[in-house]
């Protein structure tokens, strides 16, 4: 299915994360997130689907610049150069990770629930409460566009373990 700019604009400010995995982006290997995702059909009143999944996201690559050479200064006075020279010296040249998901859809379920949106968001909740699964994320999203919110929540764990991600290459000496 084609989504407008507009359409996109609007699943991503939607999009709520609901329960937030309490595992991050391992370092040295693969990790496999589950997602529940509720949405309510756009022309059914008080139905709920719910849909869910898996993502597994790759171990994140290191990207830098082959030794500082990448990083160009045009237009840039002698002290600039300067100042990469010292960042190389000090190890604190630019770096950056490479991150890849794959979103599994032979893994999608979907069920169709006749109640309303808070009563099913309270049910997922306790389940997810019970299970005490660390790698489940439950989010809401609308119904025609939920891959988009799935892909939000791809973007928001990569921001929630670079940092992480960082430490484990410092600690290893890969950066």
């Amino acid at each position: 299915m084609q989504h407008s700019p507009d359409s996109i604009q609007y699943a991503m400010e939607t999009a709520r994360l609901i329960h937030e995995p309490d595992r991050r982006i391992d370092t040295f290997g693969a990790t496999r997130f589950k997602f529940t995702m509720l949405s309510e059909p756009m022309d059914s009143v008080g139905q709920v689907r719910i849909r869910q999944g898996e993502m597994d996201a790759q171990k994140p690559q290191i990207i830098r610049p082959d030794g500082m050479q990448g990083v160009e200064l045009d237009g840039f006075q002698e002290k600039a150069g300067e100042f990469i020279d010292w960042l190389k010296e000090k190890q604190l040249e630019p770096v950056f990770f490479q991150y890849g998901f794959v979103f599994k859809r032979t893994k999608v379920s979907e069920e169709l629930i006749h109640d309303n949106i808070e009563a099913v968001r309270d049910r997922v909740l306790s389940e997810v409460k019970a299970t005490g699964d660390p790698m489940l994320a439950v989010m809401e999203g609308v119904d025609d566009a939920w891959e988009i919110s799935l892909l939000k929540f791809a973007i928001d764990m990569i921001g929630k373990s670079t940092d992480i991600n960082a430490f484990d290459f410092k600690r290893k000496g890969l950066l």
